[in-house]
């Protein structure tokens, strides 16, 4: 397991042709629930419609199983967690740098 978070947890898996891929599957209570699903089926199609050099792009995706789930192109680095953590022992100047390095990647999924 790489992470879990409140919409679910997320694991390393290898795709057919033998890349890794990150998916995510959508905890069960919110599988159930009619207004998570449109929402989630909206996400994953817009996730789906941005290729960006800032996003992951979504392999393939399951929105309408039992329980929903997308996988997108594993990228190696360090957790959420992590950073958080290191982040909190840095000034405030690095995390400024990392909110516009995360901003350009923002924009084309809003549009979408």
């Amino acid at each position: 397991m790489l992470g879990e978070g409140g919409m679910g947890r997320v694991y390393l898996a290898t795709s057919a042709g033998g890349r890794s891929v990150a998916v995510k599957v959508v905890r069960p209570e919110l599988a159930g629930d009619p207004f998570f699903r449109r929402r989630f089926k909206a996400e994953v199609e817009a996730a789906m419609a941005v290729s960006d050099a800032f996003t992951t792009p979504v392999v393939d995706t399951d929105p309408d199983g039992p329980v929903p789930w997308p996988a997108t192109v594993y990228v190696p680095g360090p957790s959420l967690q992590s950073e958080i953590e290191v982040d909190a022992r840095r000034p405030a100047a690095p995390a400024t740098v990392e909110a516009d390095n995360v901003a350009p990647g923002a924009a084309p999924a809003a549009e979408s």
